[in-house]
């Protein structure tokens, strides 16, 4: 995703535009405290595109934002259906927001099948900019319309704003040499365009990412940034749009630092070099592409310059291999999947525990099973993750919240795998994966210190005075084995999957020993060392909603709804979900009630009530879209009322 950088005290400059456009006197200016736009069309008409843009430009002005781009899965569904429409969200304020918003204020709609998709969702009252052109007979009849929406008079509930945008964009772009359909093309920029005047966006990013986006094609660069000027201009000039709106950066949102607008999987690609950075260690990340984590695997490609190397594998299992190869061979070694991946993993991650290796699995879930919904978020991965292998073969747990956290998650993953030498699951989803917010760019010496040191000569002595090298030989605190880089003379020493003769790394099939080591590796992850959960209560309340991963934006917008409404709840959520932090037991203990909403059908709830005997609560849904907060909000209350 595109990003633009800023730091508050620049943010309040976006405010001159507003004040600009007051003194020309030109359309009545009203003020927002936040709004909801949702762009939808066709796969093709550069939905995704013109959110991305926007949020860059919000971004860019110091507005607090969430974003949710929502895509079919087909490469390129039938134009017109309701199968086919891609549609991008964004939730952008003058304060701190959490999630994408429930319902939009703003429908863009390019087609009828756009609209019909989308209707559902929009409130009383809300905008809606149609492009009429595309309301052909044969179009509306495509998703069912018997008779214009726009004349029947279905829509006398909103704020309809009729905009034949193809018309207008091929007038605006007749001075060029481009066929009609070429010139159609810029349709969405025009659209960009005229949002851009409505709320007051900055322009100058949009025009030069285009430049550079088609450099070159300067003279499609041309037509689109044309396009673009004339969407503006046309919302200066035309009566339908009387009012603009305003919605001031949040400059008391944001810690002081320097900013830019990010999405979770850059943030967690990021998070990943910086961790071969810390760690003073050559990254390698061995993948095969798969929705929705390929994003990761093309963002590294670009990172050479900082001891990156990506090998795209021919599948999954080549991808997990190569990486672990890497680790045994002194990196730190990475591979990102999904779901479906994860299952095809299990054997060398099996394979990683027994060898006792530092491995980062990253897993941007979606939702399953098998091929599922590939561009729909779930967080259905979890007991997968926990047990999903063979033997006893424990594999610590760490999730991401947010777009941004997806860095600091990364980072958290890396220390756990080199500190301990165990594989470690990073799930993340496709909520997070594809949504965007403000990061702040941290400073070098907030990075933690990841070096670790390899083995270097002998480390045990035996009865009879020789020195030797003991591959299975723990630290004392961590249990981790020593990391001995194959070549360093002395260090040799037997790999496999065969069992491990406690200390020698010998194979065994010595009954007491095997039982031992099952122990062992077991005893090092549940001692890793992981902060306390945190509890957000304020007023003593009885009710805990407890949550984990991406559903911290909905829980934490309904708990903030509730608390408005003057209803005690108190609040926690799980980064690390295996090993639980150590006082979790403790807090469930305080509270009558403990309700935890998940995108699945309760798999934390299962491990909760299992190892605490609490009896707690499930809220579930698996519908392929996060939580609204207004829903979780309800669903709360009447946990707390019941």
């Amino acid at each position: 995703m595109t990003s633009q950088v800023s730091s508050p005290a620049e943010q309040a400059d976006g405010a001159v535009v507003g004040e600009q456009r007051r003194a020309a006197g030109a359309k009545d200016v009203r003020r927002l405290d936040r709004v909801i736009i949702r762009f939808a069309g066709d796969s093709g008409d550069g939905m995704q595109l013109t959110g991305d843009r926007f949020t860059s430009e919000t971004a860019s002005f110091g507005n607090d934002l969430s974003t949710l781009p929502n895509f079919p899965a087909e490469i390129r569904a039938p134009a017109g259906t309701l199968p086919g429409v891609s549609s991008f969200q964004l939730h952008f304020a003058d304060h701190d927001i959490l999630t994408p918003g429930d319902a939009p204020n703003v429908l863009v709609a390019m087609n009828p099948a756009a609209l019909r998709a989308n209707i559902g969702d929009l409130p009383r009252g809300a905008e809606i900019i149609v492009n009429t052109d595309e309301f052909t007979k044969r179009a509306m009849q495509k998703v069912g319309y018997d008779a214009s929406p726009l004349e029947d008079g279905s829509l006398d509930g909103y704020n309809l704003h009729p905009v034949p945008l193809t018309t207008l964009t091929v007038e605006a772009l007749k001075e060029f040499e481009l066929s009609r359909k070429e010139a159609e093309r810029s349709k969405n920029m025009f659209a960009l365009g005229l949002l851009s005047w409505m709320y007051h966006r900055p322009t100058e990013g949009t025009e030069k990412f285009l430049k550079s986006k088609f450099a070159k094609k300067p003279d499609i660069a041309a037509a689109n940034i044309a396009a673009f000027r004339a969407g503006w201009n046309f919302g200066e000039t035309t009566e339908d749009f009387a009012v603009s709106y305003e919605v001031a950066p949040a400059a008391k949102a944001f810690p002081v630092g320097t900013y830019r607008n990010i999405s979770g999987n850059l943030a967690l690609a990021y998070g990943l070099v910086a961790a071969g950075r810390q760690a003073d260690l050559p990254l390698f990340l061995g993948s095969y592409p798969i929705t929705p984590a390929s994003d990761i695997l093309h963002e590294l490609s670009r990172h050479k310059n900082f001891g990156v190397r990506t090998f795209q594998a021919e599948d999954e299992i080549a991808g997990i291999g190569a990486a672990l190869g890497a680790a045994f061979g002194g990196a730190l070694a990475i591979t990102t999947t999904s779901g479906p991946g994860v299952a095809l993993k299990s054997e060398t991650i099996g394979l990683a525990v027994s060898l006792e290796l530092p491995l980062v699995v990253v897993d941007i879930q979606r939702g399953g099973p098998s091929t599922g919904l590939p561009t729909k978020t779930e967080q259905a991965d979890l007991l997968q993750a926990m047990y999903g292998r063979n033997g006893e073969a424990p594999v610590p747990v760490v999730a991401p919240r947010t777009p941004a956290d997806c860095f600091d998650a990364a980072l958290e993953a890396a220390r756990i795998a080199l500190t301990y030498r165990t594989p470690v699951f990073l799930l993340s989803d496709g909520y997070l994966a594809n949504g965007s917010e403000p990061w702040r760019i941290p400073e070098l010496d907030e990075l933690p210190d990841l070096r670790v040191q390899f083995a270097q000569g002998p480390n045990h002595t035996l009865a009879d005075g020789t020195e030797v090298f003991w591959p299975y030989k723990r630290d004392a605190r961590t249990l981790a084995r020593p990391w001995a880089i194959p070549g360093t003379p002395g260090l040799e020493h037997r790999i496999g999957g065969i069992e491990k003769q406690d200390g020698t790394g010998n194979i065994s099939y010595d009954p007491a020993n095997h039982d031992f080591m099952v122990r062992t590796r077991q005893a090092k992850v549940d001692g890793i060392e992981v902060p306390d959960v945190e509890v957000d209560d304020p007023s003593g309340a009885d009710t805990l909603v407890l949550g984990w991963g991406s559903t911290y934006g909905p829980i934490t917008a309904a708990v903030r709804r509730l608390r408005t409404a003057g209803v005690p709840i108190a609040q926690a959520h799980l980064r690390h979900l295996n090993p639980f932090p150590k006082n979790l037991g403790a807090v469930l203990k305080r509270y009558d009630k403990v309700v935890i909403p998940e995108m699945n059908l309760g798999q934390l709830a299962t491990l909760v009530r299992a190892k605490y005997l609490v009896d707690a609560h499930s809220y579930n849904q698996v519908n392929g879209m996060p939580f609204k907060a207004e829903q979780l909000a309800t669903a709360l209350k009447e946990a707390i009322d019941g």
